[in-house]
């Protein structure tokens, strides 16, 4: 396991067990963002990086029961947590990395993911990773329930101009690694951004 994997497993895993009581209003702030999906019945979609899985319940209406919900993350507490929630009756639970998912290339209609940006080790690499499991034309939202600012006070830091989630690095990010940024919204309540799968 890499140093960065270890990190993470770190860091989270520690927190996963307080996680959704640290955070208990952020279920209306995903319901909107996932609605901003534009998800159809049936549709395919994966959580990258779900966390305790706050995504999944919203994602499951949104595709119905005929559709297909993973979770996929790398911390075994946070999928215990998401376990223990109930939510993986809402989706399947992964034990995955998002930079080499165990899923078939063009296999979903759409990404999900909610503060992963900011921990991928190798974002190009990662998030075309991301592209590679999901049609052309599919979509990818990435989600955080507070904007960029307000995330930065409540960490006690400053935004720098090397942030990934700006909208001047974001774009080329993710032309780079086969997206195309179709929204972007930086407000306090609320980062979203929304990009297509480019064929």
């Amino acid at each position: 396991m890499s140093d960065d994997h270890t990190h993470v497993q770190e860091f989270f895993g520690a927190r996963a067990a307080d996680w959704d009581r640290r955070f208990p209003d952020d279920g209306p702030a995903y319901a909107a963002a996932v609605a901003e999906l534009g998800l159809r019945e049936g549709a395919r979609v994966l959580d990258a990086g779900c966390g305790t899985g706050r995504a999944l319940t919203p994602l499951r209406a949104a595709v119905g029961q005929a559709g297909r919900v993973l979770g996929a993350d790398l911390t075994p507490a946070m999928l215990e947590a998401a376990a223990r929630a109930g939510r993986d009756r809402d989706g399947q639970l992964l034990l995955a990395d998002v930079a080499a998912l165990p899923l078939r290339s063009e296999s979903l209609d759409a990404v999900f993911a909610a503060g992963l940006i900011a921990h991928l080790p190798h974002p190009v690499e990662n998030l075309r990773e991301l592209a590679r499991v999901v049609r052309s034309g599919g979509t990818l939202a990435l989600f955080h329930p507070i904007g960029r600012a307000a995330l930065a006070a409540r960490q006690g830091r400053r935004i720098t101009s090397d942030d990934l989630r700006a909208e001047d690095n974001l774009g080329p990010l993710l032309a780079g690694s086969g997206w195309r940024l179709t929204s972007y919204t930086d407000a306090d309540d609320r980062f979203l951004a929304l990009g297509v799968r480019e064929s």
